[in-house]
């Protein structure tokens, strides 16, 4: 069994698992770790923008993708209190992609992993990394996993983060600080998901919600099925707990986004929950190091986490990590080279940061912004009645956000090429029994 790669890469979710199949496409040896089997479910990031619908394609899913996904995603609603405000989504300049769609992430993951795993990316799952620290010019990941006796130590030059901002970094090296469990603030945001059958959302429309303390969404994704999604203060949590007493964090913030969202309830009243809620937090919204040291990179939310109020984890996750395999590629014998050979990391680690900042640090300001509105409804009142007359500034907000910008394109020629393995099958969807199991 090997155990020295050209790149190892920490977590397969789509940041992960994008990088792993464009590096091994071009001829890179790859291990990716990830902690979780597959198929599972997730609360973040369903909602996949236009914008990379053509990345799906290149990276060998696009069709599975297009069989399992949502309506297109065409409108865009903001629910205040009784309000709702409608205007269309901007659509993409692409024939055959101009609308996103929603696509739940046990499906999107388990696709991206199957397609790595088909190019020859060697897996290791459910594994953990425990620590991680340098061997000479190597960076060296040591892996456990539950019922097994031994460790197994895992070597390359280039190492990716690619796991979620709210899990324990490995321990050792420049991960060390990161271990720190930081203390419980009134203001932490805390998310929470649910799934249900027979919902009465709109096929097309994408509303937001936007209350006292939280903002969420909602969106018809695969298989008919409606999710809903919300995050709301750590103080409101417990306020509602108040309120409620003996319902769980989830029913009780629940009962307190629907008070002040009264069309949730026209959409979920008559639906069948599917499932159990889901949770997570608190969420870490803000820009972190995008090339932490020599050979050393992150993508996705370990890079950079964008507030969810615009949807727009996915096109972070899957973008950077076209950005950084785009920068990798081009400096192939830099980071392949016998060891003592290989030149300074600092300048592709400055321009992966750059590319990183140019694309992505607008959203996440942006989003910031939104998001305080949003929990603040008092204080974004004035702008109502100009949204309520003026609703294609909803259409523009959309587009500042980034929902049809292309952080990285495939091409027919330079470095956002992927050239398909003829000997690789594309990924098929999942069978319609299998999906549904899980639920």
């Amino acid at each position: 069994m090997s155990t020295a790669f050209d790149v190892i890469i920490i977590g397969a979710g789509p940041a992960g698992s994008t990088a792993a199949i464009r590096l091994a496409s071009a001829g890179w040896s790859v291990a990716i770790v990830e902690k979780r089997e597959f198929p599972r479910r997730k609360v973040c990031g369903e909602c996949i923008a236009a914008s990379n619908l053509p990345l799906l394609d290149a990276l060998g899913i696009g069709e599975a993708f297009d069989a399992l996904a949502g309506p297109d995603l065409q409108r865009v609603g903001l629910f205040v209190g009784a309000r709702r405000i409608i205007a269309p989504l901007p659509p993409m300049a692409d024939a055959r992609h101009r609308w996103g769609r929603a696509l739940g992430r046990e499906h999107l993951d388990t696709l991206l992993l199957a397609r790595a795993r088909a190019l020859g990316v060697d897996v290791w799952q459910p594994w953990s990394v425990k620590h991680h620290d340098a061997d000479g010019d190597l960076h060296r990941c040591t892996l456990t996993r539950s019922g097994e006796d031994a460790d197994v130590q895992l070597h390359a030059p280039v190492l990716i983060d690619a796991h979620g901002s709210w899990e324990p970094a490995p321990r050792g090296g420049m991960h060390a600080e990161a271990t720190r469990k930081l203390p419980h603030h009134n203001n932490d945001l805390l998310a929470f998901k649910a799934t249900w059958r027979h919902a009465h959302l709109e096929p097309g429309l994408l509303p937001v919600l936007a209350f006292p303390g939280g903002y969420g969404g909602m969106v018809l994704g695969d298989h008919g099925l409606v999710t809903l999604a919300f995050c709301i203060r750590r103080d409101a949590v417990q306020r509602a707990r108040a309120a409620h007493p003996g319902a769980s964090a989830a029913q009780a913030a629940f009962a307190q986004v629907r008070a002040h969202c009264p069309g949730i309830g026209e959409v979920v009243d008559v639906a069948t929950l599917i499932g159990s809620w889901l949770a997570v937090g608190p969420l870490q919204p803000g820009i972190r190091t995008a090339a932490p040291g020599d050979g050393h990179f992150a993508i996705g939310n370990a890079a950079g986490e964008a507030h969810p109020i615009l949807g727009e984890g996915m096109s972070m996750a899957i973008q950077s990590a076209w950005l950084l395999a785009d920068q990798l590629i081009a400096h192939r014998a830099q980071a392949t080279a016998p060891l003592g050979m290989r030149s300074d990391w600092s300048s592709l680690g400055l321009d992966y940061t750059r590319a990183w900042r140019a694309n992505f640090a607008p959203r996440v300001r942006f989003a910031t912004v939104c998001a305080h509105l949003a929990m603040r409804p008092q204080a974004a009142a004035p702008l109502l009645p100009l949204l309520q007359r003026w609703p294609r500034l909803l259409t523009q907000g959309a587009r500042i956000a980034g929902k049809i910008r292309q952080a990285a394109v495939s091409t027919s020629a330079g470095p956002g090429t992927l050239v398909p393995n003829p000997a690789s099958p594309p990924a098929t969807a999942p069978t319609s029994a299998g999906i549904h199991q899980e639920h």
